[in-house]
């Protein structure tokens, strides 16, 4: 039985709001005073306390074999300093207990905006080109205790991926 790993290249896709959708929603500046629309971040972090704190990361290269859902509630996330980002993220199919592997995409998300996960979407990331990044996450106070569910796909594919360079 061989003990060799794949990798599988995923190219990163510039972020639109389109091809975004079925994975969550990306959230531009808009004019101040605007009223309340779908164009605004569909927020769900009514099952706890939610949490909205600053995380720095270090820089991690663009490879992954894990891959992560939060079912109780919505994420979002946004770098600081305009610095433009990476993510890998799988639909949310909360009846499967593990990403549907075709399903994976990847996304370069520019520092102009922040995503918000759906409830169930996977994803693995941030990942990005500086030493280091802050990031603004908001999620609920204990989403990483009781609710961080992780797929290992070296465990059941033998499988690594790695995010290339943007498409369009």
């Amino acid at each position: 039985m061989s003990t060799l790993q794949t990798v599988q290249q995923l190219p990163a896709k510039w972020i639109t709001p389109e091809n975004f959708r079925p994975y969550g929603q990306v959230i531009f500046a808009c004019e101040d005073g605007k009223n309340f629309d779908v164009e605004d971040a569909q927020l769900n972090l009514q099952n706890g306390t939610p949490r909205f704190y600053i995380m720095r990361l270090q820089q991690r290269g663009r490879k992954f074999a894990k891959i992560t859902r939060h079912l109780q509630c919505t994420q979002c996330l946004g770098s600081l300093a305009g610095k433009d980002w990476l993510i890998a993220v799988c639909p949310p199919h909360n009846h499967l207990s593990e990403p549907i592997l075709e399903e994976i995409a990847a996304f370069r998300i520019p520092g102009n905006c922040f995503i918000k996960l759906n409830q169930g979407t996977w994803h693995a990331g941030p990942y990005f080109e500086y030493e280091v990044v802050d990031f603004y996450n908001l999620e609920l106070a204990d989403t990483n205790i009781v609710d961080h569910f992780t797929h290992d796909f070296i465990k059941s594919h033998k499988l690594e991926f790695e995010i290339s360079h943007s498409i369009s």
